[in-house]
Formats: structure tokens, C-alpha cells, sequence
């Protein structure tokens, strides 16, 4: 079992930055891959990123490629998030997820608004 639990949205003007935090329970959490989800308002949930339980291997959503970076710290049991260049449609409640490819376990979301 592993618990997630994200920090870290807010609103921020377009071009700015925001750093995304999913603190996570349990001892297994290094053996999972990670990734990171996000649903605007009416639109379905999507893929933002991923990243392999060792870290070595990192997939992003062609919207987000040379904007976000996804890292892990297995020490803290932590999956990050860096968004830059934010633009206002990005504006959604990102979700941390873990367990790939059936994404098991889910937190419940922190909310991201890019105001322009």
C-alpha cells in the first residue's frame, strides 16, 4: 500500500514557475514508478510525466517536453514536479500516481491555475 499526498500548487502568472511535491507512505516506494496526471476543468485526466522507480528513465506528454521536469528522491520517499514557462493551459488539478501501467495508487490532487 502507498499513500500520496501532493503540495506545492498555487496560481502563478504565465512564464512563472511552480515545484510540485508528492510526499509518499510506505517502505515499498522505491520500487514503484511514479508519475504525474492532470485534469482541467471538463476534460479528462491526462499524462503529464513519469519516472522509473530508479529514476534512470523519464516520460513526458509532448505538451510539457522542455517545460517540466520530473525528479525522485527515494531517501524521502518524495516525487517532484518542476513546471516552468507555465502557460495558462496548464491550468489543472495535477495528481501524483504510482504503480505503472495501472497507476494503482492515487493522491488527491493540488490545484494549479496560470493566470495570463
Amino acid at each position: 500500500q502507498v499513500q500520496l499526498v501532493e503540495s506545492g500548487g498555487g496560481l502563478v502568472q504565465a512564464g512563472g514557475s511552480l515545484r510540485l511535491s508528492c510526499a509518499a507512505s510506505g517502505r515499498t516506494f522505491s520500487t514503484y514508478g511514479m508519475g504525474w496526471f492532470r485534469q482541467a476543468p471538463g476534460k479528462e485526466r491526462d499524462f503529464v510525466a513519469s519516472i522509473s522507480w530508479s529514476g534512470s528513465s523519464t516520460y513526458y506528454a509532448d505538451s510539457v517536453k522542455g517545460r517540466f521536469t520530473i525528479s525522485r528522491d527515494n531517501a524521502k520517499n518524495t516525487v517532484y514536479l518542476q513546471m516552468n514557462s507555465l502557460k495558462p493551459e496548464d491550468t489543472a488539478v495535477y495528481y501524483c500516481a504510482a504503480d505503472p501501467p495501472i497507476w494503482a495508487y492515487w493522491g488527491q490532487g493540488t490545484q494549479v491555475t496560470v493566470s495570463s
